[in-house]
């Protein structure tokens, strides 16, 4: 007979604190207490799922009062979509809590000297700031199973306060932030009702592969994104074209991909699961018919078991094949595998920044490792003597050669390669030591081999941008062995998420 696991639900707690990541804090009987989809002020019943004897993880089933400052989500897929955790806060105080969020972990895991912070620099346009999104065709469907019994009626008000409507965080099965849902819910409760039938077009529910959650109205990017996927959706029910089914591998449309540049240019892709040139050919007609304002629209067919495309060929059916974007008077040719900073505005901000650390006069060599397409090398080109980029992705490679050419830059030099293999004595006689190094690695941070051949090349300058600020301050207490921090800037590149980017500078002591 199988062993039920206990469950233990604390009532009444009240969350003092934010963590990190998302999660806020709470305490009782001196432990302590992360959870999900909270706020400091609120107070609530927690279900606990991991249980240790310091710490535990729980998920709040019941909301007794809610924090003052809490305000109603303006997105009527929050809650349900994972796409955006902090709609229910003011968007000052998601940029405090992130600020914070810096603050401890460089002092708590990188325990580190630090000098003052300068303030987080916040988005001006919190809506629609994305210029690259994916929505996935799927034959399931996910949609709110009915909701456990919730505690007080109460949702706050816009102003903060509360009103008599049943809110959606007071729903239990309506989290997509909380723990696993055998953990959230009760023994035999679904988290969520499955659709089956034609089709549906949205985001992936969080921790589920197969399933999707329809999406009307999307605020993370401008038009035509909504119009366009919505017609496409209805265009393709009506014809009764197959959506793609996950577990059988089947199905004519798998994925539709958006880039919209500030320049004006869109860039759409339609991956289909089937290679049906008929049923194509009628697909691509309607989004080119209907919405002529796409610059370039392109198809891949994916006949694979994964959704990735980067090992595919996607076929140009109008435009010339990609998209220009620009940072301040920089262009940056984006093809429909290209990476690059998913908010152009604050990509800028951020850029900037990194520009401002790395102190360049015109005299240094500047080695930008992770240089991607080479945006970051490409910026602060003007002020380099020479620019060496290097990156372990052969495409990204090719991309930031080209990128170096569409702005005239003729002392910018991109490798493909492991850095720490790159990098050797042979390759420092060729093209000199670097003056400045500036690092931009992925959340996962630097191999500590990296932080070795860091501290190895000496550089007088290191940037370090990160978008984890917890393995960026396990990199700084390696880099500390020589190297002091001298600058630090947040930058809030996703607003109503729990992501947050830090630029950090770094002398040589």
């Amino acid at each position: 007979m199988r062993n039920k696991k206990k469950t233990i639900v604390l009532e009444q707690v009240l969350v003092e604190n934010y963590a990190a990541e998302g999660k806020s804090l709470a305490r009782r009987d001196g432990k302590v207490i992360f959870i999900e989809g909270v706020v400091p002020g609120d107070v609530v019943d927690v279900r606990l799922g991991k249980n240790k004897k310091d710490w535990a993880e729980g998920h709040a089933i019941r909301f007794h009062a809610y924090a003052n400052e809490r305000t109603t989500p303006f997105c009527q897929h929050f809650g349900v979509c994972g796409g955006c955790q902090w709609q229910m806060l003011p968007y000052d105080k998601q940029l405090q809590y992130k600020h914070q969020q810096v603050y401890d972990n460089l002092t708590r895991i990188g325990k580190v000297a630090l000098p003052p912070f300068q303030p987080i620099i916040g988005a001006e346009e919190d809506k629609f700031y994305r210029n690259k999104l994916e929505y996935t065709f799927s034959t399931k469907e996910y949609t709110p199973a009915p909701p456990p019994r919730s505690g007080l009626p109460l949702t706050p008000s816009a102003g903060g306060g509360t009103a008599n409507t049943q809110p959606p965080l007071t729903q239990e099965a309506n989290s997509h932030t909380g723990p696993s849902h055998s953990e959230a819910l009760q023994p035999g409760q679904s988290p969520f009702g499955e659709t089956g039938g034609p089709g549906v077009l949205g985001f992936h529910a969080r921790g589920f592969f197969d399933k999707i959650v329809s999406i009307e109205k999307c605020w993370l990017q401008p038009e035509p994104t909504n119009a366009l996927r919505n017609a496409l959706r209805g265009f393709a029910l009506e014809k009764g074209y197959s959506f793609y089914d996950f577990r059988g591998h089947r199905g004519l449309l798998r994925l539709l991909q958006f880039r919209i540049c500030t320049t004006g240019e869109v860039m759409v892709n339609v991956v289909f699961g089937e290679d049906d040139k008929k049923s194509r050919e009628e697909i691509m007609q309607f989004i080119d018919t209907g919405f002529p304002g796409i610059t370039t629209l392109l198809y891949t067919v994916n006949l694979k078991m994964n959704d990735s495309i980067f090992d595919l060929e996607p076929i140009t059916y109008k435009g010339k094949g990609y998209v220009v974007e620009q940072l301040e008077d920089f262009r940056f040719k984006i093809g429909p595998k290209s990476f690059f900073q998913t908010n152009t505005k604050q990509g800028e901000k951020l850029y900037q920044v990194t520009r401002d650390f790395a102190e360049l006069d015109g005299s240094q060599v500047l080695y930008d490792l992770y240089c991607g397409t080479g945006s970051i090398g490409i910026f602060c080109s003007r002020g380099a003597k020479k620019i060496i980029g290097v990156e372990a992705i052969e495409a990204a490679v090719e991309d930031a050669k080209e990128n170096a050419a569409l702005n005239n830059i003729g002392h910018a030099e991109f490798y493909a390669g492991d850095v720490i293999r790159v990098c050797d004595d042979a390759f420092f006689a060729a093209h000199g030591r670097p003056d400045v190094i500036i690092t931009d690695p992925p959340r996962a941070g630097m191999h500590p081999k990296l932080v070795e051949k860091i501290l190895e090349m000496e550089a007088p300058t290191v940037v370090y941008v990160s978008c984890n600020p917890a393995t960026q301050a396990r990199d700084l207490a390696l880099l500390d062995e020589k190297y002091q921090v001298t600058r630090v800037q947040p930058v809030d590149m996703f607003p109503h998420t729990h992501h947050i980017e830090n630029v950090v500078q770094l002398k040589m002591r």
